[in-house]
């Protein structure tokens, strides 16, 4: 029973005593201040669409953003450094307690970094400061008609003859934009064509010539649209020109588009206690709810998913914490976290909500929340089918072209992680190489259904080599997101397998976990068959991968109970 409490973050519980004393004050201090709060004050400021001003004077006393969120190079003290590790704890953190916390902490994240890309020395002492000052931060890189196509970008830049600029234009759905003590925004000059002419800059929310329209969405998250009007853009609020604001923006993103996995991770854990200890507590036609088979299907499968999730974000940190130029398999993993995890998320509450029906729309449970909010990380920080097509990009070198890294161990130690400001140019995808994944699947040939999954990812390395879209079929996006789904279940089970083996994950919930893999393989086979396009040797191989997952009923049967024992074991205080 102990074992599955420890697989799920629990307030009455933790203690992450795995990171160094500052670290683990304030991740506890943050847990502490929402128990305070209390479920009723949390769930009323969300149907309110109450601003965070309490939270974020709670973050501003702590130093909670300034320790995580400066960088050692601009660090005024010691605690202060930016570590992945302990980023990914404190988004579980928000997420658990509501998006709308982990939302102004993930635009801060995105805003603050073309400033840490920047080798502008006083801005950076200035987001330093800001940060010290418990200001938040956002990212100017959206607009209303172009999205995230920066390409595209109407934010204006015209010379004033004195080596700065007048910025006109509008930005959409900007996180934070009503409070940002610094908004990085991006644009382009009127005077330079193409690329040469990007301009990232630094502006202030407080400034006359900085409009603000309105907050786009229904919500206590501030999305907001804002204007500038001939807005003075100094030499000393350029961060990035050129070629380098393009890359600063894609680098971004690639730092925060990292933290959506372990704010959905949150999330469906908080859920989890609710509609596991309802369920075992409703009775329906004279029996428990779990005691109907299909009920405890599917809050197994969605316990095992949610294990899943979270071993495959712990491991991909360390992916991330141990990159730099010769190692950039973090490019993979990033995207996986995004698209994988959050869509798994998705599926985790769909299984729990199935179970406790009309208690899910309840506006008492955190549930109700849960539900809405866990649609949205799919969706922020490009769609699924974006990072779907960025993780195909990989595929040929990931499964057929494995070459030697030397082993990359658990990243929990206090450092800073430095490369992932230094990133350098956002191209040479097709250049990266990865270590073997069959490594991490001969380690567990002995548990039946890692086996299973084993036989799937094998085949799924011919039909790469041997039925792989042609050219043609190359330009149907619709048949190769198909692909890239049955890619990204390889990748999924590669890094929930090497974590496995890194925390010593008993065997009995791994065999559970991809027993649910086959079954997902196996339907995203049956799609690809069904695609217009697929030729007959795609569809005949797309068939032939279909396999039956290793049932046994006692091992089922075993996980049950680590579910079941969920009920009761938390419950926040009203």
């Amino acid at each position: 029973m102990a074992v599955s409490a420890s697989l799920l973050f629990n307030p009455r519980t933790y203690d992450p005593e795995h990171f160094d004393p500052e670290t683990r004050r304030l991740l506890r201090a943050t847990v502490d201040w929402f128990e305070a709060r209390g479920k009723r004050r949390l769930i009323e400021d969300y149907r309110s669409r109450a601003w965070l001003g309490d939270f974020l004077d709670f973050a501003a006393r702590e130093g909670l953003f300034a320790t995580f969120l400066t960088p050692a190079s601009a660090a005024a003290k010691d605690d202060q450094r930016w570590d992945t590790a302990r980023i990914a704890a404190l988004n579980e953190i928000f997420g658990f307690y509501g998006l709308d916390y982990w939302y102004a902490w993930q635009v801060t994240i995105l805003g603050l970094g073309p400033v840490w890309q920047s080798d502008n020395a006083e801005a950076r002492a200035r987001a330093a400061e800001l940060l010290a000052q418990g200001e938040v931060f956002a990212f100017g890189l959206s607009e209303k008609t172009h999205g995230a196509d920066i390409y595209s970008t109407d934010m204006l830049l015209t010379p004033d003859g004195e080596g700065g600029f007048r910025a006109s234009g509008s930005k959409y759905y900007i996180g934070n934009g009503n409070a940002a003590g610094l908004v990085s925004v991006f644009g382009r000059r009127t005077d330079v064509e193409g690329p040469d002419g990007y301009v990232f800059f630094a502006a202030d929310s407080r400034h006359e010539a900085y409009r603000l329209v309105k907050n786009v969405v229904d919500s206590s998250k501030y999305v907001s649209e804002f204007r500038l009007a001939d807005y003075p853009v100094a030499p000393a609020d350029i961060l990035h020109t050129g070629r380098a604001a393009f890359d600063a923006a894609l680098n971004t993103v690639n730092v925060g588009k990292f933290n959506l996995c372990t704010a959905s991770i949150g999330i469906c854990e908080h859920a989890m206690y609710e509609a596991v200890t309802h369920a075992s507590n409703r009775i329906l036609y004279g029996r428990p709810v779990t005691a109907f088979p299909h009920v405890r299907r599917e809050l197994t499968d969605a316990y095992v998913r949610l294990v899943g999730m979270k071993l495959f974000s712990d491991r991909a940190v360390d992916y991330f914490r141990s990159a730099g130029p010769d190692d950039r398999r973090y490019l993979l993993f990033n995207p996986m976290t995004k698209m994988k995890v959050t869509t798994e998320g998705e599926k985790v509450i769909d299984l729990m909500w199935d179970v406790i029906a009309a208690k899910g729309f309840e506006k008492d449970n955190y549930f109700a929340q849960a539900a809405i909010e866990i649609r949205g990380l799919p969706k922020l920080e490009g769609t699924v089918h974006v990072n779907l097509a960025l993780i195909l990009k990989f595929m040929r070198n990931h499964l057929l072209a494995p070459v030697d890294h030397p082993a990359v161990p658990t990243r929990l130690d206090a450092a800073d992680d430095a490369f992932l400001f230094q990133q350098g140019p956002a191209r040479g995808l097709g250049s990266v190489r990865f270590h073997d994944w069959r490594t991490a699947f001969d380690a567990y040939a002995e548990v039946p259904n890692v086996a299973r999954f084993r036989e799937q990812a094998d085949a799924l390395c011919t039909f790469v080599g041997t039925a792989a879209p042609d050219e043609e079929q190359s330009r149907d996006l619709d048949l190769l997101l198909a692909v890239g789904q049955l890619f990204a279940l390889v990748v999924h089970g590669q890094l929930i397998l090497e974590q496995a083996r890194l925390t010593g994950l008993d065997e009995e919930l791994l065999d559970e976990l991809f027993a649910v893999l086959v079954r997902d393989f196996s339907a995203h086979a049956v799609e690809l068959h069904g695609k217009d396009s697929a030729t007959e040797d795609q569809q005949n191989w797309a068939l032939g991968a279909v396999r039956r997952p290793v049932v046994d009923a006692a091992r089922s049967a075993r996980i049950w109970d680590r579910v079941e024992a969920l009920s009761g074991a938390y419950e926040m205080e009203q």
